[in-house]
C-alpha cells in the first residue's frame, strides 16, 4: 500500500536590510522594494511567510541589528525554518561572519537559507559561489568605507564644521553651510573661561565661579534659542541653566576652534566592521587650520594647555600651592610633590622629586624648602623685570644672542631628523607600490596584501605627521626675536612686584626645574635652579 506523500511546510522569515550607504545606490535595494520582492518570491515558490525582518539603517558589517536579532530569537524558539533574502549581501557584509551563519548556524538548525538573486539555496545543497560572493560583498563594504571617510576628509579639508550646535560662543553661519561665526552673545563666556584658567585657575575653580555667577551654560543657551535637548532642559529647575561642570570647562579649553582651527576625527568606529565608537589618539586627528574666526589668542590657548597638562588639584585644606603645576624634577622630568613637616616647632613645607616620593628607585629626592625656593624665584624676576626697565633693547640683543646659540644645535637636529624622516618615506612609498604590484599579479594572497598594506599606511601616517610636526617646529624656531620681545613686554609689567602667587608665576614661567643639591666638603650645599620663561626659556 503506498503511503500518501507529505510536503514540508516552510514557516519563513523574509529578511530585509539597508545602510545608509545602501541608499547611495539607488531605489533598486530600498526597503519597499526588498518587500515587494521577497513577498512575491514567497507566493511562487509556496513558502510560508509568517514574518518579516526589517534592519532599516543597520551596516552588514557586524550581525548586532534589531531585526536580524528578533530573527534570531523566532529561530531558537522554533517558529522559523526557513529564512529568505534578496540577496547575500542583505544578510550580511562580513564574509566570517555570514559564512558562519550560512553554513553553520542555518543548518545545525535545520533552517533552509536562500538568497534568490545569487541563486543561493542550501535545499539544494551547499553553493560553492556563495563564500566568494560573501567575499566580494566584504570588499564592497570595505571600499565603500574607504569612499565615505574620502567624502568626510574632503569636507574636513575644506574647515567644515558637522557638530549638531556650534560650540559655545560660536553660531552657524546662515550663509555658508559648515562655517562658523562669532557669537557676540555668547562669546564672554569663552574669553571669561580662558581668562581664568590662564591666570592659574583650575577647571574646578573656574567651575565654581561660573556657577556662582549663573552663568549660562551652552546646552541652555543651545535649549532657549533652537529648542535643543528638551528633554535635559524642559521644565528643569532654574539651577539646570548653569549647572557647570568640570569635564565641560576642560572641554573647552582644550577645544582649538577657539583659536580658529577645526579638529575631526576625534573619535570614529573601531573599523568598517566593527561600529563601536572609540576615542582617537591625537596623531589620528585630521586638523585644518584658520577656518573661521578666532575668540582666544594663540599664545593664551597655549599657556592654558600647558598649565593644564600639570595642574595638581587643591590640598584637603582647601588651599593651592603657588608653584602647582611648574615644577619639575631637572633628572627624570617628573612634576615635584609638596609635602609639610608638622613635627617642628614652626611646620615647614618642602617638594620632593615624584618618582622617589611614589617609591620608584630611577631618581633622588632632590628636596628643596619652600622658603629657599620662593626667594630665589622671586629674586629671578625682580632682576629680569629690572633689566627690562632700564634697557630694553639691550636687553633684547642679550637675549638673541644667548638663546641662538642654544637654537642652532636644536635646528641642526631638527634638519637631520627631517632629512631621515622623508628618506623613510620614500622608501616606504616605493615598497607600498612594490607591494601592490605584487598583489596584482598575483604574486602574494590578499590577506597578505592587507596586513603588509595596513602597516605600511600606518608608518606613511606615522611619517607623514613627523615631517609636518618637525617643519612646524622649524618654522616656529624663526620667532625668536618675536618672542623674545612678547616676553620683555611682559615681564615689565612686574618691575615693581614684591610678592609672588599663582597668576603671575603661570603667566611668566613655563616651568622650573630643581637640580640635585651637591654638598660640599666644608659642609655647605649648592643646588640649580633653573627657571623656563615663558617665550624665550631658559635665561
Amino acid at each position: 500500500m503506498n503511503q500518501p506523500s507529505t510536503t514540508k511546510i516552510y514557516n519563513t522569515a523574509l529578511y530585509m536590510r539597508l545602510s545608509r550607504d545602501d541608499e547611495l545606490q539607488g531605489e533598486s535595494g530600498s526597503i519597499t522594494t526588498q518587500r515587494m520582492f521577497l513577498r512575491q518570491y514567497a507566493r511562487e515558490n509556496g513558502l510560508n511567510a509568517v514574518e518579516e525582518y526589517v534592519d532599516d539603517g543597520f551596516s552588514g558589517t557586524n550581525y548586532d541589528r534589531p531585526g536580524f536579532q528578533r530573527m534570531i530569537e523566532a529561530i531558537e524558539d522554533g517558529k522559523i525554518n526557513c529564512v529568505v533574502t534578496k540577496d547575500l549581501s542583505r544578510l550580511g557584509r562580513n564574509y566570517i561572519l555570514t559564512g558562519q551563519y550560512t553554513e553553520l548556524y542555518f543548518p545545525s538548525k535545520g533552517v533552509r537559507y536562500i538568497a534568490v538573486n545569487d541563486n543561493v539555496d542550501t535545499l539544494k545543497g551547499e553553493s560553492e559561489l556563495a563564500p566568494f560572493l560573501n567575499i566580494l560583498n566584504e570588499m564592497h563594504a570595505r571600499q565603500t568605507s574607504k569612499k565615505v571617510k574620502s567624502a568626510l576628509h574632503t569636507r574636513f579639508a575644506n574647515g567644515a564644521h558637522y557638530g549638531m550646535c556650534a560650540p559655545i560662543g560660536y553660531r552657524k553661519d546662515p550663509d555658508r553651510k559648515g562655517h562658523l561665526i562669532i557669537d557676540p552673545e555668547t562669546r564672554w563666556i569663552v574669553e571669561k573661561i580662558f581668562d581664568l584658567a590662564s591666570h592659574g585657575y583650575g577647571a574646578f575653580s573656574i567651575t565654581k565661579i561660573l556657577i556662582d555667577e549663573k552663568v549660562p551654560t551652552g546646552g541652555w543657551i543651545n535649549y532657549q534659542k533652537q529648542g535643543s535637548f528638551a528633554n535635559i532642559y524642559a521644565g528643569a529647575p532654574e539651577e539646570k541653566s548653569f549647572a557647570w561642570s568640570p569635564t565641560v570647562v576642560r572641554s573647552i579649553l582644550q577645544n582649538e576652534a577657539y583659536i580658529g582651527h577645526s579638529v575631526h576625527n576625534k573619535e570614529g568606529a573601531i573599523s568598517f566592521k566593527n561600529k563601536k565608537r572609540v576615542n582617537r589618539p591625537k596623531e589620528e586627528w585630521f586638523r585644518v587650520e584658520n577656518t573661521h574666526e578666532a575668540i582666544i589668542s594663540e599664545d593664551v590657548f597655549q599657556q592654558v594647555q600647558e598649565q593644564m597638562k600639570s595642574r595638581r588639584r587643591e590640598k584637603k585644606d582647601g588651599t593651592t600651592q603657588i608653584f602647582s603645576g611648574l615644577l619639575r624634577c631637572a633628572d627624570c622630568g617628573w612634576a615635584m610633590s609638596i609635602e609639610t613637616n608638622y613635627r617642628l616647632k614652626k611646620p615647614t613645607s618642602y617638594y620632593t622629586c615624584g618618582q622617589n616620593r611614589k617609591g620608584f628607585h630611577g631618581c633622588t629626592s632632590h628636596y628643596i624648602r619652600y622658603d629657599v625656593l620662593y626667594p630665589a624665584v622671586l629674586s629671578s624676576i625682580q632682576y629680569w623685570a629690572n633689566q627690562a626697565q632700564k634697557d630694553e633693547e639691550r636687553l633684547l640683543n642679550r637675549l638673541l644672542s644667548a638663546t641662538e646659540k642654544g637654537r642652532e644645535t636644536e635646528r641642526k637636529k631638527q634638519l637631520s631628523d627631517l632629512k631621515k624622516a622623508e628618506k623613510r618615506k620614500s622608501e616606504v612609498d616605493g615598497l607600498f607600490l612594490k607591494l601592490y604590484e605584487d598583489w596584482s599579479k598575483g604574486r602574494i594572497t590578499e590577506y597578505n596584501f592587507n596586513m603588509l598594506s595596513g602597516k605600511y599606511q600606518g608608518e606613511q601616517e606615522q611619517l607623514d605627521q613627523k615631517i609636518t610636526s618637525l617643519k612646524s617646529e622649524m618654522e616656529s624656531a624663526k620667532q625668536t626675536e618675536s618672542d623674545t620681545e612678547k616676553w620683555i613686554a611682559l615681564i615689565r609689567k612686574y618691575t615693581n612686584v614684591t610678592e609672588l602667587d599663582a597668576e603671575l608665576l603661570n603667566a611668566l614661567i613655563e616651568k622650573i626645574t630643581i637640580h640635585e643639591a651637591v654638598k660640599h666638603e666644608d659642609g655647605t650645599k649648592e643646588q640649580e635652579i633653573e627657571i623656563y620663561y615663558r617665550f624665550v626659556g631658559k635665561i
